[in-house]
């Protein structure tokens, strides 16, 4: 399974989980109906944003060269150039 159907397959389980518990399927003490089951939403909204953020940070922070992707973009650049001025492309 790829990523993006792990997170949409967690996003549709707790989805359904938190419907069954709005609608009243999943019996749960009165105080969590009126006080977390209305903010829930936007408490994952928050955390999804908070971890998104740290995560983009981290990685922007750790970012580290990679000279064989360079290497490869640079051999492609030059198969391009030759490609074009054997078409009679004029490159500089």
């Amino acid at each position: 399974m790829t990523r993006a159907t792990e997170a949409a397959t967690a996003g549709a389980i707790a989805l359904v989980i938190y419907i069954a518990a709005w609608i009243g399927v999943i019996p749960l003490p009165q105080t969590f109906y009126e006080q977390i089951l209305p903010v829930l939403p936007w408490w994952s909204l928050v955390s999804f944003g908070a971890y998104s953020l740290g995560s983009i940070g981290y990685h922007l922070m750790t970012f580290e060269d990679c000279p064989g992707a360079y290497q490869e973009l640079m051999g492609q650049i030059q198969e391009a150039k030759i490609e074009l001025s054997a078409k009679g492309v004029p490159i500089s």
